[in-house]
């Protein structure tokens, strides 16, 4: 039952989000665009009062619960995120705005944009794990490994991508053009986005 609350969820996101940003660009109701971006939390909340109900049920904790958790850590760390980058191409698309800055591809400035990336995998973690706690405190004396093994995966997640994002700071890539070159154009359109985000 919450694979498949899970994935409605999932599914909900996508169609809330699809129909707030046509309302928007295409029909010009911007209050009703924000009240369907405003329902996207109460998906999560749902998928987490389902679950909290399903363990106080006396439901073994399972996979599922686990899954249920980073879920919603992720949607947390990266769900106003993904909204934005997608209403800055629905702007282009269907309003005439100006494209999107792209992330920038080179040097320190893609370095800083992976870090913060890697910032929202910290918070994603963050949140599952304490959710994950809680179930384990929760559920008291039951068996709880399956919620810890999702404890790790998070935390594993942060490694790897803390990694990743490490690379960019050790290596970072040259721009083909040097300073003032192809791609510095294009760094200071994203930093500028990114600091009035």
């Amino acid at each position: 039952m919450i694979v498949a609350l899970i994935i409605a969820c999932e599914v909900g996101f996508w169609v809330l989000l699809a129909l707030g940003l046509a309302v928007r660009y295409l029909l010009r109701w911007r209050r009703t665009s924000v009240v369907l971006l405003l329902c996207e939390p109460l998906l999560e909340l749902v998928l987490f009062v389902v679950t909290a109900i399903d363990l106080r049920n006396g439901a073994e904790p399972s996979w599922e619960h686990g899954l249920a958790a980073l879920y919603i850590g992720f949607t947390v760390a990266y769900g106003h995120y993904t909204i934005r980058w997608l209403d800055g191409h629905a702007a282009h698309r269907l309003a005439g705005a100006p494209p999107p800055p792209g992330p920038p591809r080179y040097g320190m400035a893609r370095a800083r944009h992976e870090g913060r990336l890697w910032l929202r995998t910290v918070v994603m973690a963050a949140v599952a794990c304490a959710l994950l706690q809680a179930a384990v405190w929760y559920v008291g004396d039951g068996d709880t490994s399956s919620l810890r093994s999702f404890q790790g995966a998070a935390l594993r997640a942060v490694g790897i991508h803390g990694l990743i994002a490490l690379t960019y700071t050790i290596w970072p890539k040259k721009d083909p053009g040097g300073p003032g070159g192809a791609g510095s154009a294009d760094r200071v359109t994203f930093e500028k986005e990114s600091a009035r985000r």
